[in-house]
Order: C-alpha cells, then sequence, then structure tokens
C-alpha cells in the first residue's frame, strides 16, 4: 500500500508500505475513504514533537470502511463506515475511567505519533470498539471528518476549559480550523460577544460568516483600543489560544479580564513568558489539554440534527495520492486560503 512516511524534520515521502496487520484481538483495519490533514502535522514536520519516529506514517484523522477485526472486537463489525477518533481509547485503564482518554495507558495520541497513522491507504485501529465511531447513513463524510480531531478540540479544550457562558465576551486568537471549530462550538453556549483575531483576512471572514461578531487583524488595527472599547475597559471574560506560539499567548495575557479564563489549545513548540506577575491578582484561570474525544458522540449527534455544521470548514480537495501537494498548499494556507484539505481515496 502507499503511505506518507516521516523521515525526520521537514521531509516526508508518499511511498510503498506494508499494510497493517491485526495484532491485538482488540485490533481493527480500516481502508481509509478521506483523511486530511492537521496543524499537528506540520509541528512534528518542524521537529517539534520528538517523540514521532522516523519511518512513521503521518496522521490522525479520517474515516473509512473496516475490513477486518481481531476476534475481541464486538461493536464494530467489517463492512461499517467508521469515523476514526484522533485518541485511542482502551476504557479500562485508571486514566479512562477518569475520562481523561487522552492519557490512556494504552492508548492517547498513537496515530501518526507512536505508531502509524492515518495518511496511508489503510491503517490499524487499537481498541477499535472505543476508538472508532460508527458514522450513520445520513451524516456528510466531510462534516464526520472533522470529528475526527478538530471539532472535539476546539469544543473540549477551547470551550469546555474556557467555561464559556451564556452572555460572556469570548475572543478566540487563531482563525485555522481549530479556532473556527471552536467558534463554531462556542455557539451552543450563547456568548453575547464573539471577537476573532488573526492577522489572515480571509480566515477572519470566514470566522464572521460562521459567527463572529467582531474580526480584529492586529497588523493594521489597535487590539488594544478596539477590546477596551467593546468591553468597557474590563477585557475580555475569555481568550481561547489556538495558534502556538509566544505572540499568541501574550495577546490572551493581555486582554484578560479579571476573574477570566485563558484556555490554550495551540501546540506550543517553544516556550512561553508567563506574566503571572501580572495575572495572579486579576484571579485568573489558565488550562491546558490535549482532547480526549469524550465529546464526540455528543457532537456526531449535533452534526445529524443540522444543529453545526463542521463541513463548512473544507475549502479544498485532493486525491490521496496527491498529498504532498496538499501539504504544500496547507503549508501556504494564507496564501492558497485553505482551511481543511480533504484528501479521498
Amino acid at each position: 500500500m502507499k503511505a506518507l512516511v516521516y523521515h525526520g524534520a521537514g521531509k516526508k515521502l508518499w511511498e510503498e508500505k506494508a499494510p497493517p496487520q491485526l495484532i491485538e484481538p482488540t485490533d481493527a483495519i480500516i481502508r481509509i475513504v478521506k483523511t486530511t490533514i492537521c496543524g499537528t502535522d506540520l509541528h512534528i514536520l518542524k521537529g517539534d514533537v520528538p517523540t514521532v519516529e522516523q519511518g512513521r506514517t503521518l496522521g490522525h484523522e479520517g474515516i473509512g470502511i473496516v475490513e477486518s477485526v481481531g476476534e475481541s472486537v464486538r461493536n464494530i463489525k467489517v463492512g461499517d463506515k467508521v469515523i476514526i477518533s484522533c485518541i485511542t481509547v482502551c476504557g479500562s485503564c485508571i486514566h479512562c475511567k477518569r475520562q481523561l482518554y487522552a492519557h490512556c495507558k494504552d492508548g492517547g495520541w498513537l496515530l501518526g505519533h507512536k505508531i502509524d497513522g492515518t495518511q496511508a491507504e489503510k491503517v490499524r485501529i487499537p481498541h477499535a470498539d472505543n476508538s472508532l465511531h460508527r458514522l450513520p447513513d445520513d451524516v456528510d463524510e466531510e462534516a464526520a471528518l472533522m470529528l475526527s480531531d478538530i471539532l472535539p478540540t476546539g469544543f473540549e479544550i477551547g470551550v469546555i476549559n474556557g467555561r464559556v457562558q451564556p452572555g460572556n465576551t469570548i475572543a478566540l486568537i487563531g482563525a485555522g480550523p481549530v479556532g473556527l471549530s471552536a467558534l463554531l462550538a462556542s455557539q451552543f453556549y450563547s456568548p453575547a460577544h464573539i471577537i476573532m483575531i488573526d492577522t489572515d483576512d480571509n480566515r477572519l471572514s470566514v470566522a464572521q460568516q460562521l459567527g463572529a461578531n467582531t474580526i480584529i487583524n492586529p497588523t493594521r488595527q489597535d487590539l488594544a483600543a478596539i477590546i477596551n472599547k467593546l468591553t468597557g475597559g474590563f477585557g475580555v471574560d475569555v481568550a481561547i489560544e489556538c495558534v502556538g506560539i509566544p505572540a499568541t499567548f501574550k495577546i490572551c495575557q493581555d486582554i484578560i479580564a479579571a476573574g477570566g479564563f485563558i484556555a490554550n489549545v495551540g501546540v506550543h513548540g517553544k516556550s512561553v513568558d508567563l506574566h503571572l506577575e501580572n495575572l495572579w491578582i486579576k484571579n485568573i484561570t489558565i488550562t491546558t489539554g490535549l482532547v480526549n474525544t469524550s465529546s464526540t458522540p455528543m457532537l456526531l449527534k449535533s452534526v445529524q440534527s443540522g444543529r453545526i455544521a463542521p463541513e463548512k470548514l473544507v475549502t479544498h480537495y485532493y486525491p490521496l495520492n496527491e498529498i504532498e501537494t496538499a501539504y504544500d498548499v496547507f503549508n501556504n494556507a494564507a496564501q492558497e486560503k485553505a482551511l481543511k484539505i480533504v484528501l479521498s481515496a
């Protein structure tokens, strides 16, 4: 089969690789129907995730058809169309019993990280019963693909951790796919005012179409003045960081109100300055996290009912065998006006 293989920082290749085999009785083999590229994949290629070994197949998102299952798999059967969760869940360890699936002792973030991932023609999924979600016939495949990672990430690590409540003024820093997912999911809680901050005017325009009340490009607008005017000088109730660089984390610290919540979603490859000397007296709560995907069943029902439409985040389409071209487009998202790219097998 063909797979996109990591060969060290800055190096990847679409190449032949042995197809995956069942190893444990709880495994399933999935034939990929659609997959996509995540900002985390770019972090891996920059060398920001040193735990990813050379020779690893990249990718942790996808939908596909079940081709075979281990003898202990009970809930998933051959022929099912499934959503592949970016988090592998054993369901029985101490962390799983607390719904901290990201820290599963025999799972967590494995795909494209510690085991071969989904940017391939086939993938092995450990703990298949807990790590796959059967896709209803009436749910669009592109919408379902967003449930692999970015929608639960934006919801759990941004919106839930940020304690978004009705009447809040919230700011999202970074209008990429995860930031826009957090924007969509935040509307479950009816915040009074949603601010989107980014340096890409195209992405800000998309954010406005998806529900942002105010958009700010800090390269040509006075961010502090606008926030002060909107909040009467108090700052925002919730700041959700969706980029993963020091500058965007600083913005969160600068605009947060007393008693507010800073929810960090972005993957940071470099250290940031934490201005605790200013924050401690303001009763600020800072949260971080890797998605647990515990919200995926609820989000799937919300998509099925039409309450949320994450397929609106898709901007580009490629066949799977053109994945290297798709990476070039995704890596130049501003110029290409790219958000999520759907790769179809």
